[in-house]
Order: C-alpha cells, then structure tokens, then sequence
C-alpha cells in the first residue's frame, strides 16, 4: 500500500460518509441507535487524527451533539482538516510506527501488541468506518429509508467522485 492509496481510501470514506449523512438527515428524525453508531464512528476517525499528529486523544461525549446535524458538522470538521494533514505527508510516513494509546489493553487480553504502521492505521480508520457505516445501513432500513451506496468498488466505477456534504466547502 503506497500513500495514493492511503489517500484514496479516506477519499473513499468521506464520499461514503457524506452519502449516509444525507440519508440520515434526510430521515428528519433523530434516532438513539444512530446517533450512538455515528458518534463512535467519528469519534475514532478524531482519535486516529490526534494520534498521527502526536496530539493527546480528546474524546467528545455523544451529549455534547443536541441534534444530528450538530454530529455531522463535526464528522466534516475531520475531513475539513485531514487534508492539511495528508498534504505533510511523504512515503517514508508509511512505515512509520503508530503508538495507540488503548494497545495495552489488547496486551493484557493478547498478550502482545505489536505496533501498528500507519499505513496499517489508516487502513483500519477506514475498514473501522465501513464497518459502522455497515450497521447505520441496517437501521436506515429499519427506519423506513434506503441507505445510499457506499461500496468502494462503486465509488472507483464512478471515477471517485468527491464527498457531497451539500455545501460549497465540499472538495
């Protein structure tokens, strides 16, 4: 994996992510059960970002966002600054040992935790994502609205279009 692609997988994950946010809000109702997937969803893509910029990880509670437009301003708050901070970047980046601050935990359950690349950081950021995005789909469904898709493979099919936050900051 070289730095194209780290790029392209995040590319990936904002023009996904972008797309569930306007399935939700578009829902014109504020479910617990969402709130609670997309909070930790972005709540982890902040962590990985302090992490990589060797800043202290500072969680936000999910009660600091009175509605989900409020945690949607925020998940585009992260993709606002991840390019500033991929800009910076170079390929000797992608070997770079990652220390994540929660690995002494998988210690005392694993036995060992062998630090991560943050080429390998990345990856999990946006497999972590797709994951939750995964489960946001379901209860869209659940709901009553169709969940848009998001399917990597579609997104290269369709030359990689750029995340639709439905502003005119949308890169």
């Amino acid at each position: 994996m070289d730095l194209t692609d780290c790029r392209g997988l995040l590319g990936h994950a904002e023009w996904a992510e972008s797309l569930v946010w306007q399935s939700v809000l578009a829902l014109k109702q504020e479910d617990a059960e969402l709130q609670a997937k997309l909070h930790h969803l972005h709540m982890v893509q902040w962590a990985y970002l302090h992490i990589w910029r060797g800043e202290a990880v500072k969680p936000r509670e999910p009660g600091t966002f009175a509605t989900p437009l409020a945690l949607c301003a925020w998940a585009r708050e992260y993709y606002l600054e991840l390019p500033a901070y991929l800009a910076g970047r170079s390929d000797a980046d992608l070997g770079r040992e990652v220390r994540l601050p929660w690995a002494d935990r998988l210690v005392q359950r694993f036995g060992r935790a062998r630090p991560a690349t943050w080429a390998e950081s990345v990856l999990q950021v946006t497999m972590h994502s797709g994951y939750h995005r995964g489960q946001v789909a379901r209860r869209l469904r659940e709901l009553g609205a169709e969940p848009p898709l998001t399917d990597f493979i579609a997104w290269v099919w369709m030359d990689r279009p750029a995340a639709d936050w439905g502003d005119d900051d949308a890169a």
